[in-house]
C-alpha cells in the first residue's frame, strides 16, 4: 500500500536521537516498524497491526503510528477499532491526510454516513486530485438518499479518471435513484398534473404502448398548461406506428402553437427522410443546426429510431455527396454521419454571447435558440426566479445540458420542476451507464443493468438471460439472483422464483425486498402460513413497495382466519390494486362481518378498476398488433 510506505518513512523520520536508555527504546521501536513492514509486505496485516499495537505504546505521541495502526486493522476489516486508531492519530495531528479519508471511509464502512461526510470533505480538500474521497463522499450521500450531492463526487471522480468504470456506474445509479426519488414526489404532489401525465406518456412510448399514450397524450392537450413541445412526441409515436398523417397533424399542431418547437421540425425532418425526401429533410435539419447545434446532438435518437435501413443508407449517401460538393459544414456533415450510424452523440455546452433577461430569453425560446435561451437565465439558479427558471429548465433540457436542466427542475418547488429533473436525470443516467458499458461490456454489473430494463420493459424471458450471465460471471451476486427470482416471479414461474429466493436469503436472510419476492411467491402458490414470516420482513421495503406488501399480508390473514386483521392489511394495500382483486377481498371479507354498505361500495371500486383494467388490456392488443389500428387522430 503506498500510503502505508509513505507514513512509514514519516515515523522513522519522527523518532528523535536521544541517550543511551532512549536510544534502547528507539532501537526497539525500529525493530517492531521493521516487523510491520514485512508482515505487511507479506499481505498479513493482522501481524502488522499487533506490530503496531506495541509502537503505539512505546511511542503514543507519534500521529503517524496511530495512522499506519489504522491501515492495518482497516486492512482485516476490523472498522472500529480502526476507528479508534484514526481519531487518535487525527487528535495529535489535524492535518494528516490518511486519518481524515480513512476515518470517512470506515465510518461510510460501519453505516454512520452523516458522521463521515465531514472527515471526507476534509480530504478531499487536502487532495482535490484523489479518487478515494469523491467515490466515498459519493457513497455517504447515496446511502442517505442525497443523489443530487452523491452524482456531484461520483461525477467528479469520473473526470479525474474517464476509465474509473465504478464512478461511471455509481453515478448512473445516482441519477436513476434521482429519477425514482422525483417520480414519487410528483405522484404524491400532483397525480393528474399535466406535467405527471405527459412523463407518464413518455414512458407508455419507451414501453411501445403507442395507443395507451395516444390517450394519456391527449388528457394532457386539454389541460391548460403543459409541457412544451407535447403533441410532437405524440407525432414521433404515431411515426413508429406508420401513422404519417397522424404525425404530420402533431408537428403542425405545435408549430401553430409554439413556432419555436425544433421537435416539431425535427418530426417533420423524420417525416421527409421516411418519404424519400432527402432534400427537404436536410433543408429542415440545417435550419436546426443554425438555431441550435446541441438540440440536434441531443436529440438525434427520434430523428432515427425505427428508420429502415434502406432510407438510412440512402439518406447517408445524399448526406456525403452534399458535404463532397461543398453544400454542407463539417460540423454538421459529422454530427448527422454518427447519428445515422447510432453513436452517441455529446452536447456542446459552450456559451454564447446573448443578452441577459428573461424578455430576451423567452424570445430565444420561441425561435429555438435553447443554448441562448439557457445562457440567458442562468442567473435565476441564484436569483431563484420562477419565471426565468422554468425557461433555464426546458432550454437547458432542449439544448442538451442535462446538469443544469436538473439543477434549474430541482430549484423550482412544482411539479413542472419534477417534470424536467426526472428527464435531465434519465437522460444523464443513461449516458453514465452507456459510459460503463463501454468500460466493462462484460461485466456482472453491466448484465444486471441489462436484465433491471428488460423487466421495467415486461420482457422477461431477456432478464433471465441477463441475470443468469451476471450469475455465470459472479456466482454469489445477491443482486443478481434477486433479479432472477423476480423474472421467474413476474414470468410465473413460482419454482424458479422459490428455489432462487432460498439461495438469495441464504446470504442476506433479512434483506426485506428478497423477503418480499419469497412471500409473494409462496403466495402465489397457496402457501399462506409459510408466507407470513417472510411479508413481515418486507415491512421493511422501499416506501413505494409497502402497499402491495400489505395487500399480500391481508390475504395471507384472510386465508389464515384473521379477518379483521385481513381488513385492516387490504386497506392498507388497495393503492396497490390493478385488477379490482384487492377490493373483491375486501367485500367478502365486509360481508363475513355483516358491513353490506362497505361489502356494496368494495365492489363497486372492484368493477370500476376491472373495465379500466379491459380497457387498457384492448389498447394493449392493439399496441401489440399494428395492424389492427385505426391511428386517425
Amino acid at each position: 500500500m503506498r500510503i502505508f510506505s509513505v507514513l512509514l518513512s514519516l515515523v522513522l523520520l519522527a523518532i528523535p536521537q536521544f541517550g543511551i536508555g532512549q536510544q534502547s527504546q528507539n532501537t526497539t521501536l525500529e525493530s517492531l516498524l521493521a516487523e510491520a513492514q514485512k508482515a505487511q509486505a507479506g499481505s498479513d496485516y493482522a501481524a502488522a497491526a499487533n506490530e503496531y499495537k506495541q509502537a503505539v505504546k512505546i511511542r503514543p505521541d507519534i500521529p503517524e503510528l496511530w495512522a499506519n495502526l489504522g491501515l492495518m486493522e482497516h486492512e482485516t476489516g476490523d472498522y472500529p477499532e480502526a476507528i479508534r486508531s484514526f481519531q487518535q492519530a487525527r487528535k495529535l495531528k489535524p492535518t494528516l491526510y490518511v486519518p481524515n479519508l480513512f476515518l470517512g471511509i470506515d465510518l461510510v464502512h460501519t453505516k454512520k454516513s452523516s458522521e463521515a461526510i465531514p472527515y471526507l470533505l476534509t480530504a478531499e480538500k487536502m487532495n482535490e486530485s484523489d479518487l478515494q474521497p469523491h467515490l466515498t463522499l459519493g457513497r455517504a450521500y447515496f446511502s442517505l438518499q442525497e443523489y443530487t450531492l452523491a452524482a456531484q463526487e461520483f461525477s467528479r471522480a469520473a473526470q479525474l479518471d474517464p476509465k474509473q468504470g465504478t464512478a461511471w456506474f455509481s453515478l448512473g445509479l445516482a441519477h436513476l435513484d434521482q429519477v425514482e426519488s422525483d417520480a414519487r414526489k410528483m405522484s404524491a404532489q400532483g397525480q393528474n398534473s399535466p406535467y405527471t401525465r405527459a412523463l407518464y406518456a413518455e414512458s407508455l412510448v419507451s414501453q411501445s404502448r403507442y395507443n395507451e399514450a395516444a390517450g394519456v397524450f391527449k388528457n394532457v392537450f386539454a389541460a391548460g398548461s403543459h409541457p412544451p413541445c407535447v403533441h410532437s412526441q405524440l407525432g414521433f409515436a404515431y411515426l413508429r406506428q406508420q401513422n404519417v398523417s397522424g404525425a404530420l397533424a402533431e408537428f403542425a399542431a405545435d408549430s401553430q402553437a409554439e413556432p419555436g418547437c425544433a421537435l416539431a421540425v425535427l418530426g417533420e425532418a423524420r417525416s421527409h427522410v421516411d418519404a424519400g425526401e432527402d432534400s427537404e429533410a436536410l433543408m429542415l435539419l440545417t435550419q436546426l443546426w443554425t438555431r441550435d447545434a446541441g438540440f440536434i446532438r441531443a436529440n438525434a435518437s427520434p430523428l432515427v429510431d425505427g428508420l429502415s435501413s434502406e432510407r438510412s443508407a440512402a439518406f447517408a449517401q445524399f448526406v456525403a455527396q452534399q458535404y463532397n460538393d461543398g453544400g454542407l459544414s463539417a460540423d454538421l456533415y459529422g454530427a448527422l454521419t454518427a447519428i445515422l450510424k447510432g453513436a452517441a452523440q455529446a452536447a456542446n455546452h459552450e456559451s454564447i454571447s446573448s443578452q441577459k433577461g428573461s424578455a430576451s430569453a423567452a424570445a430565444q425560446f420561441a425561435s429555438g435558440q435553447y443554448r441562448g435561451c439557457a445562457d440567458s437565465t442562468e442567473h435565476s439558479l441564484t436569483t431563484k426566479n420562477q419565471s426565468d427558471l422554468r425557461l433555464l429548465a426546458a432550454c437547458s433540457y432542449f439544448t442538451g445540458d442535462y446538469e443544469q436542466a436538473s439543477r434549474a427542475g430541482a430549484a423550482l418547488n412544482s411539479t413542472e420542476g419534477l417534470y424536467w429533473s426526472v428527464k435531465a436525470n434519465e437522460r444523464l443516467a443513461f449516458q453514465a451507464l452507456n459510459q460503463y458499458e463501454q468500460l466493462e461490456p462484460n461485466s456482472a454489473r453491466t448484465h444486471l443493468l441489462l436484465g433491471d430494463i428488460y423487466v421495467q420493459r415486461e420482457r422477461y424471458d431477456d432478464a433471465l438471460g441477463e441475470y443468469q450471465k451476471a450469475l455465470d460471471l459472479s456466482p454469489d451476486n445477491a443482486a443478481a439472483l434477486e433479479g432472477l427470482t423476480s423474472a421467474y416471479l413476474r414470468n410465473g414461474n413460482t419454482v424458479k422464483a422459490v428455489e432462487t429466493a432460498q439461495l438469495a436469503l441464504a446470504q442476506t436472510p433479512n434483506d426485506p425486498e428478497i423477503n418480499l419476492l419469497m412471500g409473494e411467491a409462496l403466495v402465489a402458490r397457496h402457501e399462506f402460513a409459510q408466507a407470513e414470516p417472510f411479508l413481515t420482513k418486507g415491512l421493511q421495503a422501499k416506501p413505494q413497495m409497502l402497499s402491495h406488501v400489505h395487500a399480500l399480508l391481508g390475504r395471507v390473514y384472510a386465508e389464515t382466519g384473521r379477518t379483521q386483521e385481513a381488513i385492516r392489511e387490504l386497506k392498507l394495500g388497495v393503492s396497490s390494486d390493478e385488477d379490482g382483486s384487492v377490493y373483491y377481498q375486501l367485500s367478502r371479507l365486509y360481508r363475513e362481518t355483516g358491513d353490506n354498505a362497505e361489502a356494496t361500495a368494495a365492489i363497486e371500486k372492484m368493477k370500476a378498476l376491472q373495465q379500466k383494467r379491459r380497457e387498457n388490456a384492448v389498447i394493449a392488443f392493439h399496441d401489440a398488433h399494428p395492424s389492427t389500428l385505426d391511428d386517425t387522430p
